[in-house]
């Protein structure tokens, strides 16, 4: 495992394009999956977006302000609620830097977004086989009953 001093989290940037589209090339590889070129690039002009109803990135960044981790999250409505909720779609840490609190920070970040948006509730869905992020997930968050269904 590879180590480093100190990383901060900051807002995604167009600089960013190169290192965050390795991360999540390496997330989406990790989930057995990819989307094309031109997703890659609409996603993070999504991400760079002013609309409140667009996604949002952030980034863990190394010393050399290098992202090292990402994460993507939405605030939407809820028919249930008056306040909007917070949905993180996306999260990954390089994978020589995971269990030094990368995953944790950037979570956190995403806690801290939705306080200042006032959206009471964050969630989020991962594979039943993520056992490494569950145990982390188990720690910062609180596991639901859902289940998930989609178009077949």
């Amino acid at each position: 495992m590879s180590t480093f001093r100190s990383f901060s989290i900051r807002s995604l940037t167009e600089g960013d394009y190169e290192g965050w589209s390795c991360l999540w090339c390496a997330y989406l590889e990790y989930y057995e999956s990819s989307v094309p070129d031109n997703v890659y690039q609409s996603t993070f002009e999504r991400l760079l977006s002013d609309d409140p109803h667009e996604f949002r990135g952030l980034v863990a960044a190394d010393e050399s302000n290098a992202p090292v981790g990402l994460v993507h999250f939405l605030f939407h409505r809820h028919a249930w609620k008056i306040e909007n909720v917070c949905y993180l779609q996306d999260l990954f840490t390089q994978s020589d830097l995971r269990g030094q609190g990368i995953a944790r920070a950037l979570i956190e970040a995403v806690y801290t977004e939705a306080d200042a948006q006032n959206a009471p509730n964050v969630y989020w869905l991962t594979q039943e086989f993520n056992h490494t992020a569950r145990k982390l997930y188990d720690n910062i968050g609180k596991l639901t009953p859902f289940i998930k269904y989609q178009r077949g």
